[in-house]
């Protein structure tokens, strides 16, 4: 396996942005996205997010671009809730998403804002560049 250090900020939402994940769904979500992710020989350094919308930091191999990366992630996140956890439910991802590299240098402190999604929401301490998912 070659060596790299690659880190990526994802951002995406629900479907409209529907408030779909509730604290039963979220950490069944994520336990999904993380072992996608591991799956994709991807290393999830932090993973939280809001009732409608996701943020992951992750180091991904060079061999994966990121549009693919993220694809199949919330693809297969997306078939867990509907297969799974909550069959017949129709919960789907909105197409676009938000995706940031950073260095290694930044990496705790994009992991403490992940970490602390719903405080920075409750408190509206958001950092915008850090939760666009599309052109604006």
């Amino acid at each position: 396996m070659p060596y790299f250090k690659l880190y990526y900020h994802f951002i995406w939402s629900t479907k409209d942005r529907q408030p779909f994940i509730d604290l039963v769904i979220e950490p069944e979500i994520y336990r999904a996205i993380t072992a996608k992710a591991q799956d994709m020989e991807g290393f999830v350094h932090a993973i939280g997010g809001v009732e409608d919308h996701v943020h992951l930091a992750v180091s991904i191999p060079p061999k994966i671009a990121p549009a693919t990366f993220i694809g199949e992630v919330k693809g297969n996140s997306s078939h867990f809730v509907n297969h799974v956890l909550k069959p017949d439910f129709e919960f789907y991802w909105q197409e676009e998403y938000g995706v940031l590299s950073f260095g290694e240098k930044n990496l705790s402190a994009v992991i403490r804002y992940i970490q602390n999604q719903k405080q920075h929401h409750a408190d509206r301490t958001l950092i915008a560049e850090m939760e666009r998912m599309d052109e604006m």
